[in-house]
Order: structure tokens, then sequence, then C-alpha cells
């Protein structure tokens, strides 16, 4: 069992290079594999809606140095963030998808490129419909929300304008792709049949 522990001879790296069929049978099959466990345990699906939100740097700064606008997309982005995981905000999806702020903020909601223009509101879900509701009322309820702060003068700046560009017929795709399976298990499957030529010793005839 020593051989188990030592490190690979040359000639073990030499038949692992000639053995390019057995690297191809593997990357069919483990490519295979994992197209098999796409469809049979599939990844839950992903929906996005789209608000666009514009700071008007022009009129909110006309004449400060980049420095200072630098520190106001800073700190006004802060607070449209914090009004996005609200407890009130959330509370709307929470109402409609029947799970608790908790799940929705841990495990289930995603926020992507929050800054000037377009800010993606993502809900994952077994169920695509369902996927799609909850990123829509999220999308609606920050943009109701945040125009009611502005409009009340509350933190965030009256500058700024909030626009749900895209909150209905919302793309929806499975969080993971098809292709990313397939590279997995390709790759793991290769990774499988290089430790067994590594540390699978031929038999010696006499």
């Amino acid at each position: 069992m020593n051989w188990l522990f030592s490190s690979p001879s040359i000639n073990d790296l030499v038949r692992l290079l000639k053995a390019w069929r057995f690297w191809v049978l593997g990357a069919m099959v483990g490519g295979l594999l994992g197209t098999a466990l796409f469809y049979v345990a599939p990844p839950p699906f992903r929906a996005r809606a789209t608000v666009n939100v514009d700071f008007n740097l022009e009129e909110a700064w006309p004449e400060e140095t980049d420095r200072q606008q630098f520190y106001y997309l800073e700190r006004e982005t802060r607070k449209l963030e914090e009004i996005a995981w609200s407890d009130h905000v959330l509370g709307v999806v929470a109402v409609l998808s029947g799970l608790d702020v908790s799940t929705l903020r841990e495990s289930v909601l995603s926020l992507s490129q929050p800054a000037e223009a377009g800010w993606h509101f993502y809900a994952d879900d077994r169920d695509p419909g369902r996927a799609e509701s909850m990123a829509a009322t999220w999308a609606q309820a920050f943009s109701t929300q945040a125009q009611a702060e502005i409009a009340a003068q509350a933190p965030p700046n009256s500058f700024i304008r909030i626009d749900p560009a895209q909150v209905e017929d919302l793309p929806v795709y499975h969080r993971v792709s098809l292709g990313a399976y397939l590279l997995a298990g390709s790759a793991g499957f290769l990774a499988l049949c290089s430790l067994l030529v590594l540390f699978i010793k031929p038999s010696r005839t006499a």
C-alpha cells in the first residue's frame, strides 16, 4: 500500500498522457451525467426585474468636484439599498410568497448593480411563475417606497428619479445553466479518471 501515498512517477504521468481515448470517453460520460442531473434535479429558476435609478448629478451638484459627486453617489446609493432591503419593502414580497422576511433576505432575493442606471432585482424559486411574481413585486415595492420617501423629502435626495423599467413579462431562466452542469460533470469525471490512472497500478505479467 506504500505506492498509494507516494508521488506519481514519470511513468505514471506518461501513462496519464497516453490515455487520451480514456479522457475523451470520460469527458463524454461526465457531460452526459451532468446533463442527466440537470434534468432530474434542476436548479431553481431565477427571474429578473429592472428599475432605472437616475441620480441627476448635473442638477444635484452642478458646480462640485468629481470627488464630491462620488461621495454623493455612494451615500445616496447606500440609502436606496437600505430601502430595497427594508422590512417594509420585503414585507410586501413576504405577503405574496408566504415566506418570512429573513428567508427572503438570506436565500431567495438578490440585488445586482446598485449604482446609477439599471438596478436588477432577482428572485429564485423552483416555480418560474412564483419567481417572476416575487421579482416584480420586490422591484415595484422598492420603487413605490423610494418615490414616497423622495416626495416626502426623506433620506434619498429629491433629485433622484426612480423608474420601474421592467416589472412585467420578466426574463426567467435557470439559476445555473445546462452548460455549467455539463462542464462540471465533465471536469469532475475527468478528475476521477485521473486519480484512477495515477493510483491504480496496471497488473504485471511474468
